[in-house]
């Protein structure tokens, strides 16, 4: 069933700070290794350490650069953009592992004085992604990230999505930081996350195109599109980067805690800027201890429908909308034959997902299919409890998925990907596998 993670986000978030609090949950180094040596950019290297920060001990995640990509930003210079003069690019801190806070616009190519940053659009960073040697559930989180950073910039920007370049968010450094998150979330199985708010600071950062007000704009069309609650604190100073607010976006499914909850294992991150109070997130996974049977039975939640009629799509087409939408976070999706008016033969697309990223599909759908108009239903479902149990048969062990039923009954099905591994490894059928776990049960 995975697990689920709580964020903590009291001091702010930043694509740093997580990958480093994800670190400390024990997400396993050799696995981000391997992924860094695969990853096809050039002119870094990660260090993974201690720091102190208020008495405590943290873990820090530093991408460190070299000449060629370092821009010596350092810690608060631009930090309040009305007592340093100079104008030297976007954001703050990448000398410090901590990624900037804008991106460019669709008309400007300009460079750091101290060093040279790739201008880099979405379709470039994608492609880096995909060449990235990691998990496709990986993937799909750190494309996610993007797209959605990608989207708050455009906005920001008044620039049509595929023009826009990144210029920090385009860097070694955040690449890095976002696809070191993604690659820790898949390698803890975090399925499910909890972020109630997240606290922003006050004042001005100094940008490339001038000064901004905190939060800048990106963190603002982040939190607008994605209905991130953001909560004031009056300090001054950038607490929330847009890649920060990005990977709330993009993987936060719930906004409050459990009544009652046990915490598992608990992880911090370092930030690199220093302000009144610690810049530390705090990571917890966390598992409901709610005792009412009715709630450990069956839960409520809600989901979104997608449905559009098709009939003027050849079969290879829709078989590729379907991998590119479970690709990018649909729950299911499936295809029903129906008559259309003129009495033409056509399918209708059904596409069931969760509702933050309902968005990104319908984007899907229109660009890779012929529809001009897609149904979107709001709708509650009822959830049997499930857990995963593992049963040993004579050729190996099979995972089993446990419901129970609203009376109390319990029903158990063999996970069909454990029945066919097993089913490879020892040369058997599929069949024979399940004849083994009948007579097991």
């Amino acid at each position: 069933m995975g697990q689920t993670l709580y964020l903590e986000c009291t001091s702010g978030i930043s694509g740093d700070m997580t990958a480093a609090a994800l670190v400390d949950l024990g997400a396993d180094r050799s696995v981000l290794d391997q992924v860094f040596a695969s990853l096809p950019v050039h002119g870094f290297e990660v260090e993974i350490g201690r720091v102190k920060k208020s008495g405590l001990d943290v873990c820090d995640f530093h991408v460190k650069l070299d000449e060629e990509h370092e821009n010596h930003d350092h810690d608060m210079e631009y930090l309040y953009g009305h007592l340093h003069g100079g104008n030297h690019g976007c954001g703050e801190g990448h000398g410090h592992g901590q990624e900037g806070n804008a991106c460019e616009g669709s008309h400007s190519h300009d460079t750091h004085p101290h060093g040279h940053h790739e201008h880099r659009g979405l379709p470039e960073i994608l492609e880096i992604i995909d060449r990235t040697e990691m998990s496709g559930r990986a993937k799909e989180t750190a494309s996610r990230i993007f797209r959605i950073l990608a989207q708050a910039e455009a906005k920001a920007h008044g620039a049509p999505l595929e023009q826009v370049h990144f210029h920090e968010v385009g860097a070694v450094d955040s690449i890095v930081d976002i696809i070191a998150v993604a690659v820790c979330l898949d390698n803890l199985d975090i399925t499910e996350v909890i972020v109630p708010y997240v606290c922003e600071g006050s004042g001005t950062v100094r940008c490339q195109h001038g000064i901004l007000p905190v939060p800048v704009p990106a963190v603002v069309n982040v939190a607008e599109a994605h209905g991130i609650p953001l909560r004031m604190t009056g300090m001054e100073g950038e607490l929330v980067t847009p890649t920060g607010a990005a990977i709330v976006a993009a993987i936060r499914t719930a906004a409050e805690l459990p009544k009652a909850f046990a915490v598992k294992k608990t992880g911090i991150g370092a930030g690199k800027r220093n302000y009144e109070r610690p810049s530390l997130l705090r990571a917890m996974l966390v598992e409901s201890a709610e005792k009412s049977v009715e709630v450990e039975k069956e839960s409520t939640d809600t989901i979104c429908k997608l449905e559009t009629n098709i009939d003027d799509c050849t079969g290879e087409t829709l078989g590729y909308v379907m991998s590119r939408l479970l690709e990018f976070g649909a729950r299911d999706v499936y295809y029903t034959p129906v008559y259309m008016k003129k009495n033409r033969p056509a399918y209708q697309l059904s596409v069931i997902c969760d509702e933050f990223c309902w968005e990104e599909l319908e984007q899907i759908i229109f660009r890779e299919t012929t529809t001009i108009g897609i149904r979107r239903v709001r709708m509650e479902r009822t959830v049997l409890k499930r857990e995963i149990e593992r049963v040993t048969l004579s050729f190996g062990e099979l995972k089993i998925k446990k419901c129970i039923l609203p009376d109390g009954r319990e029903k158990r099905y063999p996970e069909y990907e454990s029945a066919v591994e097993l089913a490879e490894e020892n040369g058997m059928s599929l069949q024979q596998v399940l004849d083994e776990w009948k007579r097991h049960g």
